[in-house]
């Protein structure tokens, strides 16, 4: 029974440190399109033509909405910044999102200790997130004064790190 035990225990480590290592080798769209949950996210930066940027050497850290954040977007609106006359608007909204240099999650808590629960982050379109310490979790405030709650962190890439959000935050 024991070995039986060791030898699941065994595969499953094996299994984790394949998929974490299969991830690393990814860069961030390549890890994004494999998630369904990021499936809007995809559209959106193939739309204002990011992909190319968010492929490169990096290190990047991406605030990534998921499908049910862009959702709470008025339809009209998300399609209209999905066509092609809106690419600036949706580049702008998308590299709000995102982050020079590779802040993991252990990153983010420290800054937060020493900013005495809160931290301003310089996005890669010049805007400002504050991310904060809330009921338990942490969270990004953006331009506007709307949170973001941090779902899931440290989603590693070869060119960066995937912080998972639930909702899309906005630049003035």
């Amino acid at each position: 029974m024991k070995k039986v035990i060791f030898i699941i225990s065994t595969l499953g480590l094996f299994l984790f440190f394949q998929q974490t290592s299969a991830q690393k080798s990814q860069d961030i769209v390549d890890v994004a399109a494999s998630v369904e949950d990021f499936s809007t996210l995809v559209t959106a930066v193939k739309a204002a033509d990011l992909v190319g940027a968010l492929k490169g050497d990096g290190p990047l850290t991406v605030f990534a909405p998921v499908n049910s954040g862009f959702a709470k977007i008025d339809s009209k609106t998300l399609n209209a910044l999905l066509e092609p006359a809106n690419k600036e608007k949706l580049s702008a909204i998308l590299t709000y999102h995102v982050v020079s240099g590779k802040l993991m999650a252990s990153d983010v808590a420290a800054a937060l200790k020493k900013g005495k629960g809160t931290v301003e982050l310089t996005t890669l379109n010049g805007g400002k997130l504050t991310a904060m310490s809330k009921d338990g979790g942490i969270y990004l405030k953006d331009a506007n004064g709307n949170m973001s709650k941090i779902a899931k962190t440290d989603v590693v890439a070869s060119n960066g790190v995937i912080h998972v959000i639930e909702d899309v935050v906005m630049p003035n």
